[in-house]
């Protein structure tokens, strides 16, 4: 591996803005504000929008437009019935 092109690899704590939930990460990413953790230590704080506590993906919370099928979905559109 090459020296000195890779960037620095730091500890942040992650702030998922839509619920307050944080988490402890490894990333490139800095931050001018920081926030104390629960082991004592101080880490830049990043603020996300979406994180695996808010998404609809992970929470459940999905909305399914689309319920039916492809062969339902050519009945349909074609006026077959059964």
């Amino acid at each position: 591996m090459k020296q000195g092109i890779h960037p620095e690899y730091h500890r942040v704590v992650f702030m998922d803005t839509s619920t307050g939930k944080m988490f402890l990460s490894g990333s490139t990413r800095t931050s001018d504000e920081t926030v104390e953790w629960e082991d004592g230590n101080e880490y830049p704080l990043i603020r996300v929008e979406i994180s695996s506590d808010s998404h609809p993906f992970y929470t459940g919370r999905q909305k399914f437009t689309q319920a039916d099928g492809r062969v339902d979905r050519f009945n349909k559109k074609f006026g077959f019935t059964e």
